[in-house]
């Protein structure tokens, strides 16, 4: 119970890696406030987290929206009490071919996945400064290391996310505030069925063919599991950690290794 008696807002968390990361910061003893824009899948990771025998507040929160975001920092902490930990997981994913990509593509990405890290974390910042201590932990990803033939503004927002990352940690070190991210690599959730789906189009195959050659291509053998990268964020957010900030710590099987 390393965390017990903290905080952690988890944004997107009905679904995928931010569900499987809020039920790891739960066994660790967290309380948790699940940021997740669809009622449905919010509430039934509530529920698990208070099986759990923590305890959870629902928070619809559209990432996009500074009030939004605003209104999810005031409600946790009048119901929660604290702010310890952020876990800005809440991102979308399309591909396509570069002279396909519109502005509202790229803008659509790049808010959710980059802008409102930012905001999130911002919002965040005057509660952790007050008590001289908090974790960040944001969801990059590989791609935010490699370059893509078929979704640059994908890749463009998580890197914009490891440089974020960066320079938060460095900002606010003297605060107590520690700032990482994890860059994931193929994981089998639903945004990976949407990411099949696009790029076997794109390259001329199905989706199942599209999975099964990015699974022979990883070196440990298997695609990657939302709890994979829950373990290693749960060790950020903890004190394990305590002497790490400002690290893209890679969750690939071995696919991305700088």
């Amino acid at each position: 119970m390393e965390l017990e008696s903290r905080v952690a807002i988890v944004t997107g968390a009905g679904r995928g890696i931010g569900r499987a990361t809020a039920m790891e910061l739960a066994r660790m003893g967290a309380d948790i406030a699940v940021a997740e824009l669809d009622r449905v899948t919010g509430d039934r990771t509530a529920a698990e987290v208070k099986g759990l025998g923590r305890r959870a507040l629902v928070l619809p929160t559209d990432v996009t929206s500074r009030a939004a975001l605003a209104t999810m920092v005031e409600r946790t902490l009048g119901e929660l009490g604290r702010i310890d930990i952020l876990v800005n997981n809440a991102g979308i994913y399309r591909a396509a071919a570069t002279l396909d990509i519109s502005e509202e593509h790229w803008d659509a990405v790049l808010d959710i996945n980059a802008k409102a890290v930012f905001f999130a974390s911002q919002a965040v910042l005057p509660a952790m400064i007050a008590q001289k201590r908090g974790a960040i932990v944001n969801l990059a990803s590989m791609a935010g290391k490699i370059g893509s033939k078929t979704n640059l503004p994908y890749n463009a927002s998580k890197a914009a996310v490891v440089s974020m990352t960066k320079s938060l940690a460095l900002a606010h070190a003297a605060d107590g505030i520690r700032v990482n991210c994890v860059c994931p690599g193929f994981v089998e959730t639903d945004m990976w069925s949407k990411v099949a789906r696009e790029q076997g189009a794109l390259l001329g195959m199905s989706a199942e063919e599209f999975t099964r050659q990015r699974a022979a291509s990883v070196p440990l053998g298997r695609m990657e599991k939302p709890e994979d990268v829950a373990s290693v964020i749960g060790f950020l957010a903890s004190d394990r950690s305590g002497y790490m900030t400002g690290q893209a710590l890679n969750v690939t099987g071995g696919l991305v290794m700088h």
